[in-house]
């Protein structure tokens, strides 16, 4: 879920940074530290949308920087755990398939890929379905659901997923089952 966030903490302006305007250094400081990481109360920080609040600056003994408290506002992606997400398709293993979702890409496994088994196509790089009417390859738009988050500040940050729920899989498939339901209640 993308979220705009208010913060208040002090942040540390490089030398090189001082004697423009305060405003933007601090934003450009802001921006050089905190943009594209991901946080474990953040989630991935996209962007610092403004600063809007700058106290008085502290010298620390051994640093040429100044600290700033400051108030600013972030733009940031913090996957929920059971959130429905689409993505494209960004890699196919023969262990599941990586899917892009927002500013990260999610794992949705093998098994929960769909309901039924899933063989991978080495030659085709594809995961193909036991019954051979579904499907799914790099570039595909998918509809998941979230069931695992793990975020934080090292890099060993995980988003897992599955498809195996009603109304989720390749965009696909879904329309052909409401077409297949529309169909039935029509008899």
């Amino acid at each position: 879920m993308y979220r705009e966030l208010t913060i208040e903490e002090r942040i540390r302006v490089d030398p090189e940074l001082l004697g423009r305007d305060l405003q933007e250094s601090v934003h450009q400081s802001l921006a050089r530290q905190l943009e594209g990481t991901i946080h474990k109360d953040l989630g991935v920080v996209l962007a610092i949308t403004d600063v809007t609040n700058i106290g008085e600056g502290d010298i620390e003994p051994e640093d040429a920087g100044v600290h700033y408290p400051v108030t600013y506002e972030t733009l940031s992606f913090e996957p929920e755990l059971h959130e429905v997400v689409e993505g494209e398709v960004v890699d196919v293993t023969d262990f599941g398939a990586f899917i892009r979702i927002g500013p990260i890409d999610g794992l949705c496994h093998i098994s929960q890929i769909m309901n039924q088994y899933v063989d991978y196509d080495e030659t085709q790089e594809m995961l193909v379905g036991e019954e051979g009417s579904k499907t799914l390859q790099q570039g595909d738009t998918v509809r998941a659901r979230i069931t695992a988050v793990s975020l934080d500040d090292s890099a060993d940050n995980k988003v897992n997923l599955t498809m195996r729920q009603p109304a989720l899989g390749k965009l696909e498939w879904i329309e052909e089952e409401l077409e297949d339901d529309e169909e039935e209640e029509d008899e």
